[in-house]
């Protein structure tokens, strides 16, 4: 339901782009405050190339997609609407209150009073031989949604930009066979010492290929020098690149952190532009879907007050 004092230009109250863990969390909290809500979503997740999710409460060993398809289908009660499609450009109106058009890249046109950017990130994998095809099946990035499921087999952790046991201790908690590839890179004494202290190997050569046995499956790690290593699994920290198009587009402000520019926001996911709000991945590289859905939901609660508060402002304008 739509506020009869809401400005009557726009096709919807709020438009989400992204259509993951957290644009979902903000439409279904929309939606619960009747709200009319459009959800474009490209279909490309992060986890896409996951089996199973872990460490989501009641949602343990649960496919991503099953997820997303819940969670779309407990939104068909509300007055919310998820269509297929990529945003091409977005503009914001110079108005006296937030307004928003985005444009499809099928030349389709929407207008909203507040916009949402739930557009997630990009991981981009080191350039390996053999490394991203092994992507979500031999080859993982997070010890809390993956490290369990590796306790008794042979684990490898890639150094990447630069050379960071983390992974490597986060893993030996799980596993009791567990390398770490410098990748060439040099090791301090202070981080060798770490790493023999808890029984953590140390391969200083650098990496040529991820290797496969004839049914795609991770056998080991072959260096520059020729030799081999057989693992059953390979951690690695890729660099995450948020995929924030329409935030930029808008103009957002942005912050500068490791290499990678980030859209800046308070605690309710409001950016630097009036109305503009962003969720979930594109605002930080976290990989946990929780926090995903959390941040989503307090965006969607940040967004209907602000929508709340601009509905009694105009109810009070038109009392006289």
């Amino acid at each position: 339901m739509t506020d009869a004092t809401a400005p009557q230009r726009h096709d919807w109250d709020v438009i989400i782009v992204g259509g993951g863990a957290a644009g979902l969390s903000a439409a279904l909290i929309l939606g619960r405050a009747r709200r009319r809500v459009l959800v474009i979503d490209a279909g490309s997740p992060r986890n896409a190339t996951a089996e199973h999710m872990h460490g989501v409460l009641g949602r343990d060993e649960t496919p991503p997609g099953d997820l997303l398809a819940e969670g779309r289908a407990e939104l068909t009660r509300y007055d919310v609407s998820v269509a297929s499609g990529t945003v091409a450009s977005a503009t914001s109106f110079a108005d006296d209150v937030p307004g928003f058009e985005v444009l499809l890249s099928s030349d389709e046109r929407y207008t909203a009073r507040r916009l949402l950017v739930a557009t997630g990130l990009v991981d981009e994998l080191p350039g390996i031989p053999g490394l991203a095809d092994q992507w979500g099946r031999g080859v993982f990035m997070c010890p809390y949604c993956d490290g369990w499921e590796q306790r008794g087999r042979r684990v490898a952790v890639l150094g990447t930009a630069r050379p960071d046991p983390y992974q490597a201790q986060l893993m030996r908690q799980v596993a009791g066979d567990v390398t770490f590839l410098a990748n060439g890179a040099t090791i301090t004494e202070r981080v060798r010492g770490e790493l023999e202290a808890r029984d953590i190997a140390l391969e200083p050569a650098e990496v040529e290929r991820v290797l496969a046995d004839e049914t795609g499956q991770l056998t080991g790690i072959r260096f520059a020098d020729g030799t081999e290593r057989e693992v059953d699994v390979l951690f690695v920290a890729p660099k995450s690149v948020p995929s924030d198009a329409v935030l930029r587009h808008l103009s957002a402000r942005t912050m500068r952190e490791q290499g990678v520019s980030w859209t800046l926001v308070d605690d309710s996911g409001q950016t630097s532009v009036r109305g503009l709000y962003a969720a979930g991945n594109v605002i930080a590289s976290k990989s946990s879907v929780p926090w995903a859905m959390a941040s989503g939901s307090m965006a969607g609660t940040a967004i209907n007050a602000d929508l709340v508060g601009e509905d009694v402002r105009r109810a009070v304008d038109a009392s006289g």
